[in-house]
C-alpha cells in the first residue's frame, strides 16, 4: 500500500493544502542581473525601559533575484556540472540540459544566485527519494513559491541517482527537487522530468532519513511550516536533518 501512496505524496509535497495560484508568464530569458546585493529588511530592535536597545539584526546579503526571481532566467550550457557540499560530503551532479531544458535552466539559476545555502534535505524516504528546495529564510520561500515554470517532456527516466524537480501537479514546478534514490519509473508517467545524474550514490545514500515521510501522514516536517518558519523550525524541531550547505558550478 505504501509504495501505491508515494507517487501521490510527492504530487502533494510541493505545496500546502491552499490551492496554487495560477502560473504567472514565464519571463523571456536574459542574464542574471548582478548590482549590489539586495537586503532583507531587518529585524527591529526593541529597547526595554532602563535598558540600552539591542541593535537590530544584520539581514543577509542576498544577490537581487533572491527577493525578485524575474532577474534569474538565464539560459544554462548543453552540461553542466554542480557541486553540493552537505553535511554528509560533496554531491557532484551533471546536468544535461537536452533532458529537460526548463528545469535545467531554473537549477542553473538558482545555483548562481546561491539559493542552495543552508536548505534541509526536509523529506527523505529510504529507498524512494530525498525532497529539498524550500530556502530557510520564508521571505525567499514566499517570493520563489510562486514562481512557476512550465513542465519539460519527460526524456530520461527516473532512476536511481537522477535529479528530478518536484511539482504539485501541471505547470507548477519552482524551487523543490528531490534525488532518487532508488528506481523510481513509475514517475515517469506523472510528468517528472529528471535533468541531471549524480556521479556517485554514497554521499546521498548516508544523508539522514529517520524521520521518514512529512506531518500528518508520517513524523516528518510538516511542508505549510516549512514555508512559514523556514529553518527555525527545522532546527529546533528535527535536528538530525541534513543540509546542503552551499552549491557551486565547477565545470
Amino acid at each position: 500500500m505504501l509504495r501505491r501512496l508515494l507517487p501521490v505524496l510527492i504530487l502533494l509535497a510541493a505545496c500546502s493544502s491552499e490551492p496554487p495560484p495560477e502560473p504567472p508568464p514565464e519571463p523571456t530569458p536574459a542574464k542574471v542581473a548582478k548590482p549590489a546585493p539586495a537586503k532583507a529588511p531587518a529585524k527591529a530592535a526593541t529597547a526595554v525601559e532602563g535598558e540600552p536597545a539591542a541593535e537590530a539584526t544584520p539581514a543577509p546579503d542576498y544577490n537581487p533575484a533572491m527577493l525578485d526571481a524575474s532577474l534569474a532566467a538565464e539560459e544554462a550550457p548543453a552540461t553542466y556540472t554542480v557541486k553540493f557540499v552537505t553535511s554528509k560530503g560533496d554531491i557532484l551532479i551533471d546536468v544535461t540540459r537536452a533532458w529537460a531544458p526548463k528545469a535545467a535552466d531554473r537549477f542553473y539559476n538558482l545555483v548562481k544566485i546561491d539559493y542552495f545555502t543552508d536548505i534541509a534535505m526536509f523529506r527523505v524516504i529510504s529507498g524512494f527519494m530525498a525532497q529539498f528546495g524550500v530556502h530557510g529564510d520564508p521571505n525567499v520561500a514566499k517570493v520563489w513559491r510562486n514562481a512557476k515554470i512550465t513542465d519539460d517532456p519527460v526524456v530520461e527516466t527516473n532512476a536511481a541517482g537522477t535529479i528530478t524537480f518536484a511539482t504539485a501537479g501541471p505547470n507548477t514546478r519552482t524551487t523543490q527537487l528531490f534525488m532518487n534514490l532508488g528506481d523510481n519509473t513509475r514517475l515517469d508517467g506523472m510528468g517528472f522530468a529528471p535533468f541531471g545524474k549524480l556521479r556517485s550514490m554514497d554521499v546521498l545514500n548516508q544523508v539522514y532519513s529517520g524521520y521518514g515521510e512529512g506531518a500528518p501522514s508520517g513524523r516528518g516536517p510538516a511542508q505549510g511550516l516549512v514555508q512559514a518558519r523556514g529553518n527555525a523550525y527545522l532546527k529546533a524541531q528535527f535536528p538530525q536533518l541534513d543540509y546542503i550547505l552551499s552549491a557551486e558550478l565547477v565545470e
